[in-house]
């Protein structure tokens, strides 16, 4: 019988990425704890009877991935609001109530896919913006996960089939299946178009300021002209710039009343914040995560 020290030498450093990726499959950072959490129990009851055919990571991938699939069969889908209806381009339209049956997607701090290994941590944090998440969870079940095995992680087609208990044919044809689909849902890729770290912190500072002392003015200088703002629970979503900052002039923004911490989620530039609630007083209110294009917020 192996030992503790020994399970937990040769599986612990795969923690981060297989977080990432129950995450990728559920678009929920505390489903994917929970579920991570069950493939090391099962992999630990488990563990006397690896025959070492695979490396041990691929053998925790096909433990996660069906642990994920199973929870699948009985969960929705997870959307952000631009998931479930059109755009408002006009301020003063009413928001529509927070439906709390909506299990919406979910952003996730950087620091949870963090690992001593360098490589590990690159191969926790790759594929996991919102966009690219939220168009996953368009997909099949079986279809995200072939996608994210191929395309995310690498594996090739022979270990994705028998992970999955698929033949190569059918992994290559779910492939094909999820790829078109996601090219159809999926926004053209913006990273290639962000600015530099030092670009990144000065543009979300002067969000900060701005947003702090109430000033629509500054802030409009810092978005895109068609950029989009969401905000679950809220389903209500806007687009345009014009829209935006009179949302926000109009129903958000006053003096003083908000704070920011900058942050990092999803390998996104964010901002945790902080409602007033007394004169000396703030409590936590919200994420906010950003995509960056150029030098705008988008």
């Amino acid at each position: 019988m192996p030992s503790t020290a020994e399970f937990t030498s040769r599986t612990e450093p795969f923690r981060p990425e297989l977080l990432a990726h129950c995450y990728r499959i559920l678009g929920s950072i505390h489903d994917a704890e929970d579920l991570v959490q069950e493939t090391y129990v099962r992999a630990w009851g488990a563990f006397d009877r690896f025959e070492g055919r695979s490396s041990i990571r691929t053998w925790l991938y096909k433990i996660a991935t069906n642990v994920c699939l199973t929870a699948l069969e009985t969960r929705t889908r997870r959307p952000l609001p631009s998931g479930l209806g059109a755009p408002q381009d006009d301020h003063r339209v009413a928001l529509a109530d927070h439906d709390p049956t909506i299990p919406w997607l979910q952003p996730a701090p950087d620091l949870m896919f963090t690992s001593d290994d360098p490589a590990t941590g690159v191969s926790a944090k790759s594929g996991v913006r919102l966009a690219f998440i939220a168009a996953l969870q368009l997909l099949p079940a079986r279809q995200r996960a072939v996608l994210t095995l191929r395309d995310v992680l690498s594996f090739r087609t022979a270990e994705v089939a028998t992970m999955l208990d698929m033949t190569p044919a059918a992994v290559d044809s779910a492939l094909r299946r999820a790829r078109t689909r996601l090219s159809d849902v999926a926004p053209v890729a913006d990273d290639l178009s962000e600015p530099d770290e030092q670009s990144q912190r000065h543009l979300i500072d002067s969000y900060v300021e701005a947003f702090a002392r109430a000033d629509a003015q500054t802030l409009a200088t810092l978005l895109r002209a068609d950029v989009e703002l969401e905000m679950p629970p809220i389903p209500t979503w806007f687009t345009g710039r014009d829209a935006v900052i009179a949302f926000f002039s109009a129903r958000v923004m006053r003096p003083n009343e908000w704070r920011m911490l900058p942050t990092t989620a999803n390998t996104q530039p964010a901002v945790i914040i902080y409602k007033r609630t007394t004169d000396s007083h703030f409590t936590p209110y919200g994420i906010q995560v950003f995509t960056l294009i150029g030098p705008r917020i988008a």
